[in-house]
């Protein structure tokens, strides 16, 4: 790293973001915290050659995810000298949101077009509307393990909770949960800046080809599901291309579990690590509310946002940013900045957040996260409720806690109660 304390490998970097390093990434984000706001990296895509920096502190990242007439997240709009694509997708694979037509791959005005269209169905008030059914849904689960005294937490509950909620709201048939669960979690660990795992590929066409059966099904058979009033916006033309139509169901369906999934998975661990904070949430249930805030904001989902590219030269964190340059902002690590909260690296669950970017920031934040948040809350609450004696029932040390950067997971979790 250029004119830097070298305290920080770019190798450390590099890995980290290949989901090759096995090392604690929160002691390489304070690192990298203590080197400056905004640090030089070499590029971590190989087939996009330009300048890279991370951002490390709270107040650049949010400059550089709310900042979109500096930044954008289309490579392809700044016409860098070296943008030559190396994964192009077969042009017969069915379109899904990691070829580029979604949301998080464009910027206005298609990105307020196409928000638009689903923004209706993730409103708060709508998601408050499905608190009965999560609030079902997770003493249903709880209930099939109840009388065993043992469960797997992640495959048992924080796997199938949100993954029903989902395919509830986007009419995905319950026989198809598995499947779905299977491409996605292939595809999480599979992809991550500059790693694209061999059979990554035939797991997002093996999803983009359900999603197109999906989506025929609806035509021919519409239904009260948010899959069937996308396809009818997109029939009446102007508003919603088919790619555009197949990349939102494949995002949603994809978006709307994983992250949440390990929003609770590793949030139950972070509490395990941490029993004064258990013990805390135990004797006062009305904190599940803060706490689930206090574990996105100490150990959320997701490590990075997608990459922006600056469409200009500027200033940012006191480093010189050129035209095209890549910024990649580090949630995970601007979320334990030292200058915006006090003992940024201990969990407190008691602690008065006035904001976080476990959900990113600005016109790209998460759509939805008002459900992740009534997801958690049940989850946690009900949990807690009906199972107040739940423990571990391996050794920390054999716990699997996979990092990659779209999510930090637990793969497994056996407890008993």
């Amino acid at each position: 790293m250029k004119n830097l304390d070298k305290t920080v490998e770019d190798k450390e970097v590099l890995d980290l973001f290949s989901g090759k390093s096995r090392e604690n990434p929160f002691v390489l984000f304070s690192k990298m915290r203590k080197m400056g706001a905004v640090i030089p990296i070499p590029s971590p895509m190989e087939e996009i050659k330009t300048q890279a920096w991370v951002v490390t502190r709270m107040e650049e990242a949010m400059q550089v995810l709310k900042g979109h007439h500096h930044f954008t997240v289309d490579q392809s709009s700044v016409n860098t000298p070296h943008d030559t694509r190396k994964h192009k997708t077969d042009e017969s694979d069915p379109p899904t949101f990691f070829g580029g037509q979604s949301m998080l791959s464009v910027d206005d005005p298609d990105h307020r077009r196409l928000r638009k269209l689903v923004s209706k169905a993730f409103t708060p008030r709508y998601m408050e509307s499905l608190r009965p059914r999560v609030q079902e849904i997770a003493d249903e689960l709880l209930d099939e393990v109840q009388d065993k005294g043992k469960m797997d937490l992640v495959k048992d509950y924080a796997y199938p909770l949100p993954i029903n909620v989902i395919s509830d709201m986007l009419g995905v048939p319950k026989e198809d949960k598995e499947k779905i669960h299977g491409w996605s979690a292939a595809i999480a660990k599979g992809l991550s800046l500059g790693r694209r795992d061999p059979g990554v590929d035939k797991q997002i066409k093996a999803f983009g080809t359900y999603t197109m059966q999906l989506v025929d099904a609806k035509r021919k058979h519409p239904a009260d599901d948010l899959t069937s009033q996308l396809v009818a916006i997109e029939e009446e033309g102007d508003r919603l291309s088919e790619a555009e139509l197949l990349s939102m169901i494949t995002l949603l369906i994809f978006a709307g579990h994983e992250t949440t999934s390990n929003l609770i998975a590793t949030g139950s661990l972070m509490l395990f690590d941490h029993p004064e904070q258990l013990e805390k949430i135990k004797a006062n249930p009305a904190l599940v509310t803060s706490a689930v805030e206090e574990l996105l904001r100490f150990n959320g989902p997701a490590t990075i946002s997608g990459p922006r590219y600056a469409t200009k030269d500027l200033e940012l964190g006191g480093q010189q940013i050129k035209k095209g340059d890549m910024v990649i902002p580090v949630l995970k690590s601007a979320n334990r900045d030292e200058q915006q909260f006090i003992d940024s690296e201990e969990l407190d669950i008691t602690r008065t957040i006035k904001r976080h970017l476990a959900f990113g920031h600005g016109i790209h934040m998460c759509l939805g996260a008002p459900l992740a948040r009534i997801e958690a809350d049940i989850a946690f609450s009900t949990l807690l409720r009906r199972m107040p004696n739940l423990r571990l029932s391996i050794p920390r040390e054999e716990v699997n806690l996979h990092f990659t950067l779209s999510s930090q997971g637990v793969t497994s979790l056996p407890v008993i109660f």
